[in-house]
């Protein structure tokens, strides 16, 4: 799915106002019925209810709103900001008039000073100030609104975005001055700001409105944001021929685990099978021998000359993949090996974990990592290689540059893990849970990528495809063992079942 800037979702809008014969009161009315169902799928008619109408055209959603609620039975306080008398859109001044249809509403107009109903926990509010419509942060009476708003514990829904945020980027905006909703009612996208967690607490819950925008316009408008959905990946997973053998599927190469951290590796190795690798070898310490002989039988096992550390990382074969990283350590000769491995290999990687924390250490070594490898680190080693950031989407913004600097594919991972591309392209997943913040599992992610990367897929898709699938690895796993009791080797168990279920 694409996810547009608020400018280009305006130009849609006006495509299909313009060339659709579509009016803009009828996709009021559209984006009015899909927050009453959502309402009305939830409470009814004796839930207290007091709707916050803006001037414009967010303002024109929420009182036609309050024209469906009272349809339904509701008795809502509607509340219409008018500053001065003057301020009403067109489109607010006539959703006004269709609500005054009704007779009897109770609606009061805020010229100019406000008596703010007092909120508790039991108020439904429905949250339909500015929307998309605010160019900057809310001052004065509305930023004290929004407060008084958020501050009561009533549950809030917010109409497209939450009053006092930007659709987009929110550098300028203080959490406490925005509306805090506990659902947002998105017209159509979901909007960038919703995959950032600084924003978390703001959005809540969101869905979308399908309000039948322009298809043509959504094809052809450009953007470079995008929220990875199963069909995305579906589209991009080979089916595997009949007439086929393991050296048709690859050979990779994971450079993982030292004495005390051979989980890293077993974790990656069982992953990378489950992912689907012809052939799989290992490359650690030799006190891993047993272990992953024993728990990993299918892998090959290439003993360090080293007995409990990786001193030594230069590939012995020609491999279609390298992943490195998992459980390695920082010890002064691993950090000795891995740089020689960077500065040797001239294809794609995958670095993960201890290989970034080295890289943290060693800043130049940047400078010579292969264009197209791919680097998967939480925020914490992000900013350790990178610089700290002030928040996500700093975080978000800085690896947008570094991947370009450095022609590098950057994979941020969080609740909304980030595939950042070097042309600037931007995919954010959809699957996973909050079951899979457990020791291991970014182990198990550098297995699937290293997989799909050594059967050839190109490093862009494998990175995608790859946190998707063990996002989905995650959620099956979690059906099974709970989000308390999912480990990270039920993720990569369950690795080859999400590849089934995205497959059928």
């Amino acid at each position: 799915m694409k996810i547009f800037s608020t400018e280009s979702i305006r130009n849609i809008d006006r495509i299909t106002i313009e060339e659709e014969g579509v009016s803009s009161q009828e996709l009021i009315h559209r984006v009015a019925e899909g927050v009453v169902n959502e309402i009305l799928a939830n409470w009814g008619p004796s839930k207290p209810t007091v709707i916050f109408a803006g001037s414009g055209n967010n303002g024109a959603d929420a009182l036609i709103v309050a024209k469906l609620l009272i349809e339904a039975g509701f008795n809502p306080q509607i509340l219409l900001f008018n500053v001065k008398g003057n301020s009403l859109s067109r489109d607010c001044r006539l959703a006004k008039q269709q609500l005054l249809t009704l007779g009897n509403v109770n609606l009061t107009e805020i010229i100019d000073r406000a008596e703010i109903p007092t909120l508790n926990p039991d108020h439904l509010v429905i949250d339909g100030l500015f929307g998309t419509g605010l160019r900057d942060p809310l001052e004065g009476g509305f930023k004290s609104l929004a407060r008084h708003i958020s501050e009561s514990g009533a549950t809030v829904i917010s109409i497209d975005i939450p009053s006092g945020m930007f659709g987009d980027w929110n550098a300028r905006v203080l959490n406490r001055n925005v509306v805090h909703a506990d659902i947002t009612m998105a017209v159509q996208f979901p909007r960038l700001a919703f995959f950032l967690s600084d924003n978390a607490q703001l959005v809540g819950r969101w869905k979308t409105i399908d309000i039948g925008l322009s298809q043509r316009a959504i094809n052809e408008i450009p953007t470079k944001y995008y929220y990875v959905e199963r069909g995305d990946i579906r589209q991009v997973l080979r089916p595997r021929p009949d007439f086929c053998s393991k050296a048709d599927f690859g050979h990779a190469l994971l450079i993982a685990g030292c004495y005390g951290m051979m989980g890293a590796a077993q974790m990656a190795a069982r992953a990378a099978l489950r992912a689907g690798v012809g052939k799989l070898t290992v490359h650690s310490a030799r006190c891993g021998f047993d272990v992953i002989q024993s728990t990993v039988p299918e892998a090959l096992f290439s003993p360090d000359r080293n007995d409990i550390l990786i001193s030594d990382m230069t590939p012995r074969y020609s491999y279609h993949a390298i992943g490195v990283g998992p459980g390695i350590g920082t010890n002064d000769a691993t950090k000795g090996a891995l740089e020689t491995l960077i500065k040797t290999i001239k294809r794609p990687m995958v670095l993960d974990a201890d290989a970034l924390n080295i890289v943290s250490q060693i800043p130049a070594l940047i400078d010579h990592i292969a264009p197209g490898s791919i680097l998967t680190p939480h925020a914490g080693e992000f900013d350790r290689i990178f610089g700290s950031q002030a928040s996500a989407e700093a975080r978000l913004l800085k690896a947008l540059e570094v991947a370009h600097r450095y022609k590098l594919i950057i994979v941020l991972k969080g609740h909304y893990t980030a595939t950042v591309r070097p042309d600037g392209k931007v995919f954010f997943n959809s699957t996973g849970t909050a079951a899979m913040a457990t020791a291991g599992s970014g182990d198990v992610l550098t297995g699937v990528i290293t997989s799909l990367l050594a059967q050839g897929y190109k490093p862009e898709t494998a990175a995608v495809a790859g946190v998707y699938i063990h996002g989905l690895a995650g959620e099956i796993a979690a059906e099974a063992e709970g989000e308390y009791g999912t480990t990270a080797m039920d993720i990569a168990s369950s690795v080859g079942r999400a590849i089934k279920q995205i497959m059928k």
